[in-house]
């Protein structure tokens, strides 16, 4: 078959993939919106608040084991088409959530919409990657990329206009109100979530509809055998030592990504800027992806090898978090926006580097990746909890409650550089460890 017959018939399939990554990139990177908007409404601490981020994403070791099954049983077109029904589920939870104002009920919806979006990712990543040439697998998944943080972009915007719109004013009035009074206006807050919740839901359970007469192939990685460097057949996959430095790497990998897109804003409220000022910076963050994106397509495989571009964005992940912890102000925000330069092509390369070679295993081995996802549900969390602890460390040795917040969160940021240092080992050595090199 020739190139643009090819082309043609994986060009469809490639749309209506994107169109996917569109919807979980618009659901997953409002949480740099709902961490602040949370924040203020339950009165939590900031450890408390970036449960946000880990109720999403522990969905995904949760579920994607079972996904994989599901996905065996029922096949792509249907599974996501649940996938997308559940997830608009979890977006109607949102409503008596904001009604009764509980925290651990807003959690729930976030948590159900993760299940949603792990049907899709178990379904959406895997068959990208094997959809043509795994060498090219990486400027596939960063036309995937483009649409998850363009709709994660609007997203940002969209709900940071929404739900961040006064919360500088209410933050001002909690300080002086009664308590019947102070009830009465977080109630009042809580309740702008109710339409565009129940917007997404509809749009959700519409495209679950739709993708059921989607114009998607069958395809499946290739059934052959695997084999190790000295040509046996490999049984199971704890004989794969590649795929799981792999798992490890995307662990720490989307933790790193969640802390630049989902503290940044809380970040910047911390070091004086406005909640109005800092509803933009996640769409700095997801902008700088989205033209290192831009570059991948162009770039791989055809200029650089997929493993050169990870190698590249891992020094560049260590060389920004450095920055961050060194600077103040603007400048600090803008080079935690600068990760996204950093992490756009991490995902796209770490994919196909692990699954190449894993035969009759990619499927599992695709579980295991989405389960790695999980990383951002414990990475943005424990970020949390070293602010917290060096704020009131801060604070204990005199320093005022606004500078101790500035300067915990600034120099938090250092967890991110054994992130990247993991990410780099698996770009230079790891990927190829047990691997047959023929």
């Amino acid at each position: 078959m020739s190139n643009s017959q090819n082309n043609n018939n994986t060009l469809v399939p490639i749309i209506i993939i994107a169109g996917l990554f569109f919807i979980f990139g618009f659901v997953t990177w409002i949480n740099g919106a709902l961490i602040p908007f949370m924040k203020i409404i339950n009165e939590l601490t900031d450890s408390q608040s970036y449960l946000v981020a880990s109720a999403s994403y522990i969905s995904f070791v949760v579920m994607a084991l079972p996904a994989s099954y599901i996905l065996n049983k029922i096949g792509y077109r249907k599974g996501m088409s649940l996938g997308l029904v559940i997830m608009g589920i979890g977006a109607l939870v949102f409503i008596p959530a904001a009604e009764a104002r509980t925290y651990w009920v807003f959690l729930t919806g976030i948590f159900i919409q993760g299940v949603g979006m792990t049907l899709l990712q178990t379904a959406a990543n895997p068959y990208i990657t094997i959809l043509g040439p795994i060498e090219s697998g990486a400027k596939r998944i960063a036309i995937m990329g483009i649409a998850n943080k363009v709709a994660g972009a609007l997203g940002a915007v969209i709900f940071g206009a929404i739900l961040l719109t006064g919360i500088d004013q209410v933050k001002d009035k909690l300080k002086t109100v009664s308590d019947i009074e102070k009830e009465t206006l977080l109630d009042t807050m809580a309740d702008s979530v109710f339409t565009p919740y129940i917007t997404m839901a509809i749009v959700l359970f519409v495209l679950g509809i739709l993708i059921r007469k989607a114009p998607l192939p069958h395809i499946e990685a290739a059934s052959s055998e695997a084999y190790n460097e000295g040509e046996t057949i490999k049984t199971n996959i704890f004989q794969f030592p590649h795929l799981w430095l792999g798992v490890l790497a995307l662990f720490v990998y989307v933790g790193a990504e969640v802390i630049a897109g989902d503290t940044i804003i809380a970040y910047g409220i911390s070091l004086g800027f406005t909640g109005e000022e800092a509803k933009f910076f996640t769409t700095y963050t997801l902008l700088a992806m989205v033209v290192t994106y831009a570059l991948g397509v162009f770039l791989i495989p055809k200029y650089i090898k997929q493993r050169t571009a990870l190698i590249i964005s891992a020094i560049l992940g260590i060389v920004l978090s450095v920055c961050i912890i060194n600077t103040s102000g603007f400048n600090s925000v803008m080079f935690v926006a600068a990760l996204g330069i950093a992490n756009a092509l991490v995902w796209p390369a770490i994919w196909p580097l692990t699954l190449e070679g894993l035969g009759k295993f990619t499927k599992t081995a695709s579980a295991l990746l989405i389960m790695a996802i999980s990383g951002g549900a414990i990475i943005p969390p424990l970020y949390g909890r070293i602010v917290d602890a060096n704020k009131h460390q801060l604070i204990a040795n005199g320093i005022t409650e606004t500078d101790a917040m500035a300067t915990a969160a600034t120099h938090s940021y250092w967890i991110l550089i054994p992130c990247y240092a993991i990410i780099l080992f698996f770009a230079l050595r790891g990927y190829k460890i047990g691997r047959n090199q023929n």
